[in-house]
């Protein structure tokens, strides 16, 4: 037989990553906007933003995921008392697709999350140098590189975040107005109610017994959920979030550890410190050090 080969024709091409960064901002966080000549993109992971694009505010929510174009000025504005944890990533890519992304607000579900934090993770396997950074004006090569083809992931996952959302907003006309009202007015699912229970409850002390008996559900389902949600058990999610939280208000500036140990419903505040040097590596004042000097480098 004579077989013949067929030629992937690729639907979007990125061939070259700016910056990849991870920023948890402090709350008085002030940068002067730019303008520069490849795309930006914008994902709120917490808190709440504005943002200047071109000559438009825009205000962008957890979950909430935004394109500047090439040659469009912008700016990033934070809102009093809101410490927000941004991802951004530049890159150059001259697909036609990409047309349809400026000036759209969007929104990403697990799967483009899941994306963004394969992208992330890769570019700590391919670079040095901190992805907290939001000065860092150069990628470095690691020397030499422990995680075969990390570059070429971290293309492949953009690209691929690109596709699930042309697809999901802009494969057939008038399809984003509608998606977007869709998935405000989705049922919340049970994993849903339950990280939004905890939310609500973050300031107490919960017991696996009480989220089942709080939330109708039985102990091993609720293990399941998180489980395949994030690969650990309830209780060590529900620290996490008490530990997130903790570091926005550190960063909200509003509270010393004393008050913010009280407010997550710490038993003392050397639990606190040593609870939070566990998950993070540094205690509080070494993490708000850490985010100041960032913040103030000039």
């Amino acid at each position: 037989m004579a077989y013949k080969s067929t030629a992937l024709r690729p639907s979007v091409t990125i061939r070259k990553i700016i910056s990849v960064h991870y920023f948890e901002y402090m709350s008085d966080f002030a940068f002067a906007g730019e303008s520069h000549d490849f795309w930006e993109l914008v994902c709120v992971d917490k808190g709440i933003i504005d943002i200047i694009s071109g000559e438009k505010e825009i205000s962008l929510k957890r979950g909430s995921i935004f394109f500047h174009k090439p040659g469009e000025f912008h700016n990033i504005l934070t809102r009093e008392h809101i410490s927000p944890s941004l991802v951004v990533i530049s890159f150059e890519c001259s697909s036609p697709c990409m047309k349809m992304f400026g000036d759209n607000a969007l929104s990403v579900q697990e799967t483009e999350i899941a994306l963004l934090a394969r992208i992330i993770a890769e570019a700590r396997n391919a670079f040095s140098g901190r992805l907290d950074n939001p000065y860092q004006e150069a990628l470095v090569r690691r020397q030499p590189c422990t995680s075969f083809g990390a570059e070429q992931l971290m293309g492949n996952y953009l690209e691929e975040l690109i596709i699930h959302l042309y697809r999901k907003y802009f494969s057939e006309p008038g399809q984003l107005s509608g998606r977007l009202e869709t998935e405000r007015g989705k049922p919340a699912e049970a994993y849903s109610q339950i990280v939004r229970y905890m939310e609500a409850h973050l300031g107490e002390h919960l017991s696996l017994e009480t989220i089942c008996h709080d939330n109708l559900t039985g102990r091993s389902q609720l293990q399941k959920l998180f489980r395949k949600a994030h690969g650990c058990g309830v209780m060590e999610y529900f620290s996490g979030m008490k530990i997130e939280a903790a570091k926005q208000l550190i960063r909200s500036s509003q509270f010393n550890f004393t008050e913010i140990s009280d407010r997550l419903g710490y038993s003392s505040i050397h639990y606190f410190s040593r609870q939070f040097k566990k998950l993070t590596g540094m205690t509080p004042s070494e993490y708000a050090a850490s985010i100041r000097a960032l913040s103030e480098k000039p």
